[in-house]
C-alpha cells in the first residue's frame, strides 16, 4: 500500500517541528546559589535570543547530578564548583569539550541578630549566645565544604562541631538565617546581595584563602547537546551582558 505523497509531507512537518520546537526549549540545571541570579540572567538571554525558552530548577549540585545521571530532562548544568561537572562527563552524563568557569563564587558569615559581634569568625564562633550556626550539607553542596574548610583552616571545627545545622543547599541554608532558626550561617555572597535580603542582617567575608577557590561550572549535558538553543545559552554565559550580571551578584570573573 502506497502512503499518500499529502501525509508523508505532513508526517515530515510535524517532525520538523518537533525538532525546532525542541531546539527553541532549554531546561537548565543550576546550584542552589544562582536562585536570585537566574531571572535577570535569563532575561539577558531573553533579549539576545528571544526565540528560545529557557526553564531552571534549583537544587544542591550534587543532587541535580544524581538526577541527571538518572534520566532528569536538563540540557544544561550550572553547577556551584567545577568538580560536578567532571563527574558527569566521567559518567557519560555531559559533553567534556563544552565545560567551562563561568563565575567565582564567594562565601560570607550571615546574622541577622544585630547584638552579634560580627568582627571575625572566631568572635562569631566562639560567642556563647551563639548556639545554632547554619552551612550547607557539605557533602552535597560546594559551598558547605567551602565553610568547612575554613573553620578547619581556623583550628574551629571542634568547638563549632556541636553548633552546626545543615541546610540541603545553600538556599535552604540562608532561609535558617533570614528566619532566624539559627543565630549565624555562611552563605553565598550572592544571596545577600539579592534583591530580597540585601538589607536584612549583616554579613562578613570569608577570607578566600581560607577555602578552595569556588569555580562554578557549566557544562552541557548528553541530552542538550543537541539542543541548537542550549548550545547558545551556554556561549551567552561567557558573554559581556552574562558577566555583568554575575558581578552585580558579587562573583568573579573567571
Amino acid at each position: 500500500m502506497r502512503t499518500a505523497p499529502w501525509l508523508i509531507a505532513g508526517l515530515f512537518l510535524v517532525a520538523a517541528g518537533a525538532r525546532a520546537g525542541a531546539a527553541d526549549r532549554v531546561s537548565v540545571a543550576a546550584a542552589a546559589n544562582l536562585v536570585y541570579v537566574l531571572d535577570p540572567l535569563n532575561a539577558e538571554f531573553a533579549r539576545v535570543c528571544p526565540e528560545v525558552a529557557v526553564t531552571s530548577e534549583i537544587g544542591a549540585s550534587g543532587s541535580l547530578v544524581a538526577q541527571i545521571e538518572s534520566g532528569a530532562p536538563y540540557d544544561v548544568f550550572l553547577s556551584a564548583d567545577a568538580d560536578y561537572p567532571k563527574r558527569l562527563v566521567e559518567s557519560g552524563g555531559a559533553v567534556g569539550s563544552s565545560l567551562v568557569i563561568f563565575a567565582i563564587g564567594k562565601l560570607v558569615l550571615w546574622t541577622t541578630r544585630s547584638e552579634i559581634d560580627l568582627s571575625s569568625i572566631e568572635a562569631v564562633v566562639h560567642n556563647p549566645s551563639v548556639g545554632r550556626l547554619a552551612i550547607a550539607n557539605p557533602r552535597t553542596a560546594p559551598y558547605g565544604r567551602a565553610a568547612g574548610e575554613a573553620l578547619a583552616k581556623l583550628g574551629l571545627t571542634g568547638i563549632a562541631g556541636p553548633k552546626l545545622v545543615y541546610g540541603e543547599n545553600i538556599t535552604q541554608t540562608a532561609q535558617y538565617v533570614s528566619s532566624g532558626n539559627v543565630d549565624a550561617g555562611f552563605v553565598a555572597l550572592s544571596l545577600v546581595l539579592s534583591p530580597k535580603l540585601r538589607d536584612k542582617g549583616r554579613w562578613l567575608e570569608v577570607p578566600a584563602g581560607l577555602y578552595s577557590p569556588i569555580e562554578q561550572g557549566a557544562v552541557l549535558t548528553t541530552r542538550g547537546a543537541g539542543n541548537a538553543g542550549a548550545r547558545r545559552y551556554m556561549g551567552f554565559l561567557a558573554s559581556p551582558a552574562a558577566r555583568k550580571v554575575f558581578a552585580q551578584f558579587g562573583y568573579g570573573a573567571p
